[in-house]
């Protein structure tokens, strides 16, 4: 087995949170997709009674906000992945640096 050295090793964890931050901003799709529906059938329901239009669109923000958070915490950890970066000082203090 090849020794890496501590350059190395940092720079492959590097590479490997850039793509795993890469990987969750993947999850901003769900809810983009999710909250497109719920305004389509929002407007459509609109469209059929529009006296209800008060409730139809509060409950739909609301589902709408709540559909967010998945996106959120996606951003959340890619933010995380490249700037603050946990795993760099934890590898360093596993080989003893």
């Amino acid at each position: 087995m090849a020794e890496y050295s501590m350059e190395q090793g940092t720079a492959l964890i590097l590479a490997c949170s850039a793509i795993g931050a890469g990987c969750a901003m993947s999850a901003g799709i769900g809810p983009g997709v999710g909250q497109g529906f719920a305004a389509g059938k929002g407007a459509e329901a609109v469209g059929r009674q529009p006296a209800a239009s008060g409730d139809i669109m509060r409950t739909m923000l609301l589902g709408c906000a709540v559909a967010e958070t998945t996106g959120i915490y996606g951003l959340f950890i890619a933010i995380m992945l490249i700037f603050a970066n946990p795993l760099v000082s934890r590898y360093l203090r596993i080989i003893g640096q």
